[in-house]
């Protein structure tokens, strides 16, 4: 059996940074968090936690993390007779921020948790779940992971947008390949394939694409009304001033809803009402 003591103090670090916070967050001294993470280091044999500052998990310890979190969950799913008199449980999704910034955030009201929200582009959201460090996520990839179950939401709608000025001042032509080559993007972050796909749906290849890195959702938008480049913007946040590059040419990205399965009948009713606001927000 485990120590769920230290899984707590190893939590706690890694959420908080720091074995002072940890300590402070479970009300023991940090000697007593320093003893219950050396035990668990050599009980599993490897590092758990890189000392920093600021303190953070190993492959290993987030997965520990992770393990200890859903134990909590399903706790929460006991009889209150059975459930332990802790507080709350933490669920660790992976969400695109996109999707954090539309839809998604009143599902979130349905379970009585402290959400551990890890961002990440929507093609790669996955990928904690097959790291074990998630229970479920938000991806446009329908390939399940073993041992999780998938669902399709609905697809969000992307427009290539920008300002008047920027549309008549970098593409006074249309849109060109020599326009796009030049013409600077905003871009999400480095995984970010939304524009590239978009071009290549529009001049039938991929271009390597100049452009600034933003990783947000509403300052992306924001750069994107301020004219610093064009942008791939949901729908929904598309703000009336933007004019589409191309006005007839729209980016669905579908995207999917992955639950460990060991974790579906705690989360069904999170799962509901996120498949219910799919259905009001995305297309189908």
């Amino acid at each position: 059996m485990l120590d769920y003591l230290a899984l707590a103090a190893l939590a706690e670090i890694i959420r908080r940074g720091s074995f002072e916070a940890a300590a402070a967050a479970l009300n023991v001294t940090p000697s007593a968090v320093s003893q219950r993470i050396k035990g668990l280091e050599e009980r599993m044999g490897q590092v758990l936690i890189h000392r920093g500052p600021p303190a953070r998990g190993t492959e290993t310890g987030l997965r520990l993390m992770q393990h200890l979190d859903q134990v909590r969950v399903l706790e929460d799913t006991l009889d209150a007779a059975l459930r332990p008199a802790s507080g709350p449980a933490t669920l660790r999704l992976a969400v695109n921020a996109d999707s954090l910034a539309t839809w998604f955030p009143p599902a979130m009201a349905t379970l009585p948790v402290l959400y551990d929200l890890v961002l990440d582009d929507q093609d790669h959201a996955r990928d904690g779940l097959r790291q074990g460090q998630v229970s479920a996520a938000i991806s446009s990839d329908p390939e399940p992971v073993p041992g999780c179950d998938v669902l399709p939401l609905g697809a969000m709608r992307y427009l290539a947008l920008a300002t008047p000025d920027f549309l008549a001042r970098h593409f006074p032509g249309g849109v060109t390949e020599p326009a796009l080559r030049a013409a600077p993007a905003v871009i999400f972050n480095h995984k970010d394939g939304l524009q590239s796909r978009w071009v290549q749906k529009a001049i039938g290849k991929r271009l390597h694409l100049p452009g600034h890195l933003i990783p947000a959702s509403e300052p992306f938008a924001r750069a994107v009304e301020l004219g610093l480049g064009w942008g791939m913007i949901p729908e929904a946040m598309a703000a009336p001033v933007l004019r589409p590059l191309l006005p007839d040419l729209p980016l669905d990205v579908p995207l999917y809803w992955h639950v460990q399965r060991a974790m579906v009948p705690a989360l069904a009713p999170l799962t509901a009402a996120i498949r219910k606001r799919a259905a009001a927000d995305l297309r189908p």
